[in-house]
């Protein structure tokens, strides 16, 4: 499966899962599937055989409540069965709302307090440089997460030690709980401040898959890469895009319909 078609299917999973578990979160989604895709479609050195694999790549999502994207990449990529999305958000389920780490192969840790995901994986930057491992660690933030002051202490500690086997991704669609960032906690400034913190900082279509992987497999001497992917939430779904209702919305069965002809094309998840 390329990752335009791991893309289609992480959307389609995502309001499928959803809608069936009455749970929210879909804009936010729909924004980082693309990013999710590329990574676990091209760029990662993952195997769905071996998920514990010692010079595997780590991934860490610090916007914890977007785990619908990575449980159906992991799904789609063969670490456990697809079937296992139907149960999603239910109870006794291991696919919790936000990422867990529990009972799911290929899920590093369980993250969604926002600003925490970034120190862990700048903890296992540093540990896999001490301990002379060649992997690398990736997480995936949201803009208006960036608002968070944990955020910056990351980010300073990993510029200052030269984490060069570290990668930031900003999932930057400009709209959090509440509405647009910018009158929140203005976030337009963000490359800038990266590099100021001592990173190497690239910005993409975080839509285009090309240029998502030219740039996430950059690897920058003696220091810590950051890509701010600029998104669009509810991507993919026209009555969603740009609208920060969608944050915390559900779709109805009418909803749902229109919404999987559009991520798919017309044709209906498997």
């Amino acid at each position: 499966m390329n990752t335009v078609e791991l893309a289609k299917y992480i959307r389609s999973d995502a309001l499928y899962m959803t809608h069936k578990g009455k749970a929210s979160h879909i804009g936010a989604i729909l924004s980082v599937a693309d990013i999710v895709a590329v990574l676990y479609g091209k760029v990662m050195n993952i195997d769905p055989k071996k998920p514990n694999l010692e010079n595997r790549d780590r991934f860490v999502l610090s916007k914890g409540h977007s785990g619908v994207a990575v449980y159906s990449a992991l799904a789609r990529r063969g670490f456990f069965a697809v079937d296992k999305l139907k149960n999603y958000y239910t109870l006794g389920s291991t696919l919790s709302g936000h990422v867990s780490h529990v009972e799911n192969a290929g899920v590093e840790c369980s993250t969604g307090s926002l600003g925490q995901g970034i120190t862990i994986a700048v903890g296992m930057a540093l540990a896999g440089k001490m301990d002379k491992k060649n992997y690398r660690v990736f997480t995936v933030l949201g803009d208006g997460e960036c608002g968070e002051g944990s955020v910056w202490e990351a980010a300073g500690f990993a510029g200052t030690n030269k984490l060069d086997n570290l990668v930031v991704v900003v999932d930057k669609n400009n709209l959090q709980l509440f509405g647009d960032t910018t009158n929140i906690l203005d976030q337009r400034m963000l490359a800038q401040k990266f590099e100021c913190f001592g990173f190497e900082t690239v910005c993409v279509d975080g839509h285009n898959h090309t240029e998502l992987e030219k740039a996430l497999t950059k690897k920058p001497n003696g220091k810590p890469l950051c890509v701010i992917a600029s998104t669009i939430k509810g991507k993919g779904v026209s009555f969603m895009e740009n609208k920060f209702e969608w944050h915390g919305k559900t779709v109805n069965d009418e909803e749902l319909l229109i919404a999987q002809k559009e991520v798919l094309g017309g044709k209906a998840n498997a």
